[in-house]
C-alpha cells in the first residue's frame, strides 16, 4: 500500500466524519478540492469537479445550514440526515480512494466512510434532540453553529493534512463515547 493510498483513506475518512456534521459541505470541500487541483478524485468520480457540480453542492451547502437554523425544520432534517449521511460519508470515501481493488474500496467505503458519517449524524441528532428538549430550542442555533464549523475545520483539515484529520476523527469518538458514557442512566449493581 502506498502513502497516496493511505492519506487517501485518512481523506475519505475525515471527510466522512464531516459529513456526519453536515452531508453537502465535505462533498463541496472535495468538489473545491477537486476543481483547484488541490485533490486528485479516482477516475470514475471526476464529475465532482467538475462546474456543475461545484454549484450544485454549494447551493446544497447554503440551504442545508440556513435550513439547520429554523426551527422544527432542523429536527426534522435530522430524521432523514442519517441515511443521507451515510451515503455521503460513502461517497467522499470512495471518491478519494486510489490504487485498490473495487471490493476493497467498496468495504472501507462502506464501513469506514458510511459508518463514520452515520455514528456521529445519529450523535449530533441526539444533541440537537436533547438541546430542544431542555432549552425548548433555544440553544439550537448555537448547536447548528457548532456543527457547521466543526464539517468546515474537518473539511479544510482532511484535504490538506489527512493524517491530522484521521486523529480528530479518533478524538471525536472519544467524546462522543465519553459523553454517551456520562448520559447513559445508571443500572443498579447487583448484589
Amino acid at each position: 500500500m502506498t502513502i497516496e493510498t493511505v492519506l487517501s483513506i485518512f481523506l475519505g475518512i475525515g471527510l466522512a466524519a464531516s459529513a456526519g456534521f453536515r452531508v453537502f459541505l465535505p462533498l463541496f470541500a472535495l468538489s473545491l478540492a477537486s476543481y483547484f487541483d488541490v485533490w486528485e478524485l479516482n477516475e470514475s468520480w471526476s464529475w465532482i469537479g467538475g462546474t456543475a457540480a461545484l454549484v450544485t453542492l454549494g447551493i446544497a451547502t447554503l440551504v442545508e445550514i440556513v435550513a439547520y437554523y429554523i426551527p422544527l425544520i432542523d429536527n426534522a432534517l435530522d430524521t432523514i440526515a442519517v441515511p443521507l449521511a451515510t451515503v455521503a460519508g460513502t461517497a467522499v470515501m470512495v471518491s478519494t480512494m486510489v490504487d485498490l481493488s473495487p471490493v476493497i474500496t467498496w468495504t472501507l467505503a462502506i464501513i469506514a466512510g458510511g459508518g463514520t458519517a452515520a455514528a456521529i449524524k445519529g450523535s449530533a441528532g441526539a444533541t440537537r434532540l436533547g438541546s430542544t428538549v431542555s432549552t425548548a430550542g433555544i440553544a439550537n442555533p448555537l448547536v447548528s453553529t457548532v456543527e457547521t464549523v466543526t464539517a468546515i475545520i474537518m473539511s479544510i483539515i482532511s484535504i490538506f493534512i489527512p493524517v491530522l484529520a484521521i486523529i480528530l476523527v479518533i478524538l471525536i469518538f472519544y467524546a462522543v463515547f465519553r459523553l454517551y458514557k456520562k448520559l447513559r442512566p445508571n443500572k443498579p449493581k447487583s448484589s
